[in-house]
Order: C-alpha cells, then structure tokens, then sequence
C-alpha cells in the first residue's frame, strides 16, 4: 500500500506526518510505503492514501483516493485512530 503524506511544499509538514505515520502503522501492523509530497505532486502520484491537514481540504476535495484529515498535527491519537481504520480498509483488512 502506498500512502501520500501532503503539504504545500512536501518537506515541513508532510515528513512530519510521514514519520508519525510510520510509527503508528508498524505499531499497528500495517504495512505501507509511506512518501512526503507538495500539493502539487500528489495529484499526479499513485497513492491508495493521502493523509493531509485539515486546511488542504479545498485542494484535496476532488481526489478519486481516499483522504485522511488530520486536525491536530500533533495529536498521535487523532491521527491513530484516522489512519488506521482507513489504511486497513484500503488493504482489504477491514
């Protein structure tokens, strides 16, 4: 599975969200590739998952893969219980 983390830019917040991503899916046991991106190249990537802020909401609303919204950047729980359901059901777990 591969999965999109996403920012303006594709290297403040978007590795931010790459790395708690990572933990949180091994901890999980999920398997996935996880990629930062800007905005503008996730539209032209292959990703079964975005996971972006909640303020690329506009951006990211007519995206034919899934999107996770993260409010609270730093909040590790929000973020568990968004992408963990989500990636499992995009690999078939669920």
């Amino acid at each position: 599975m591969r999965i999109a983390t996403v920012c303006g830019m594709g290297f403040g917040t978007s590795m931010m969200l790459k790395l708690t991503v990572d933990k949180i899916l091994r901890e999980a046991g999920v398997a996935a590739e996880v990629s930062p991106v800007d905005l503008g190249s996730v539209k032209t990537m292959q990703a079964d998952l975005i996971v972006a802020p909640s303020d690329m909401r506009s951006h990211l609303g007519g995206s034919s893969t899934p999107v996770v919204y993260i409010d609270n950047l730093v909040n590790k729980a929000e973020i568990a219980e968004k992408v963990v359901p989500a990636a499992k059901e995009v690999a078939g777990e669920a």
